[in-house]
């Protein structure tokens, strides 16, 4: 969002758009040539309070709740 305070999200790059989803995954994988790097971690992983407070603009929740919604955290 562009208003900082509107909403617990927000991009002060302002023009951030992006889709995720949140699927299961098995085997081995290997990022293309544009990703930088690919780092897998557990659901609880990804939505512990360290990597949390790494993130910025509220991404940390929007982790959560996408977690939240397919019933990965308990």
């Amino acid at each position: 969002f562009p208003i900082p305070g509107v909403s617990p999200f927000y991009d002060e790059r302002q023009h951030a758009v992006s889709l995720a989803f949140v699927v299961p995954v098995t085997g081995t994988c290997e990022p293309r040539q544009d990703a930088l790097e690919v780092t897998w971690m557990t659901p609880e992983e990804a939505a512990s309070d360290t990597l949390s407070a790494e993130m910025e603009g509220g991404r940390g929740t929007l982790i959560r709740l996408a977690l939240a919604s397919v019933g990965a955290l308990r």
